[in-house]
């Protein structure tokens, strides 16, 4: 059966809109693949650890060589490798933070980067390809072209030279000027951010229109 696996980094709770566009995603999702299984992981609940000099160089020497903590953060990488080689989709809720990632999406990309695991030591190419990868991000405020801000996003610049290292193409949804509702300085941009948002709902609608075995008796009958 098909597998979503859907992670989420805001620390905003139900305030948050790459959280409430995660959610509608993986409602989606599971409306076309009916049977099929949602795993999710919420690194704003339950954070992971960010790499140590305890820790951090357990993905680049011997396993046999480990220390208690290295064995222990090797461990981890394991289970989150394998996380997403049983999924078919991967969901990555990623709000914009300082003009980065948060730190705690950073932590999971660092731990799933391993040679021999995710990443194939002889070709260094990425073992994880194969499955969609569909990035719901969300920013306070405007980076777009033209922008007083072009270029000041860094997550959606370095996401993708993250992943790619281990073989996923994220592909992403973005809405922009959440705060235009709360700041009284993005104000007079209320009516964009509700365009964007709306944008983001339609291609999120839009990602999965049948189930796998209507589109096979399609193919089929062509």
């Amino acid at each position: 059966m098909p597998q979503l696996l859907r992670i989420d980094s805001s620390v905003q709770g139900e305030r948050s809109v790459s959280r409430a566009l995660t959610a509608r995603a993986a409602e989606r999702w599971g409306a076309v693949h009916p049977g099929g299984t949602i795993v999710h992981r919420d690194l704003g609940d339950h954070p992971l650890p960010h790499l140590t000099n305890a820790t951090g160089v357990a993905r680049m020497v011997d396993p046999a060589t480990h220390t208690r903590a290295q064995a222990e953060s090797y461990e981890l990488t394991h289970k989150l490798v394998a996380e997403v080689l049983a999924a078919d989709t991967v969901l990555i809720g990623m709000p914009l933070y300082n003009f980065g990632p948060p730190s705690t999406l950073k932590a999971w990309v660092d731990l799933l980067v391993a040679p021999g695991l995710s990443i194939d030591p002889a070709t260094m190419t990425g073992l994880l390809s194969g499955r969609e990868v569909i990035v719901l991000a969300a920013r306070g405020g405007g980076y777009g072209p033209g922008t007083p801000r072009e270029g000041w996003d860094h997550a959606e610049a370095w996401l993708p030279h993250a992943l790619s290292q281990v073989g996923l193409e994220p592909r992403f949804i973005t809405a922009e000027l959440t705060l235009a509702d709360t700041n009284p300085h993005l104000a007079e941009l209320k009516p964009l951010a509700a365009q964007s948002l709306k944008s983001a709902h339609q291609q999120i609608d839009a990602l999965w229109t049948t189930t796998p075995d209507a589109a096979t008796i399609q193919e089929a009958a062509a």
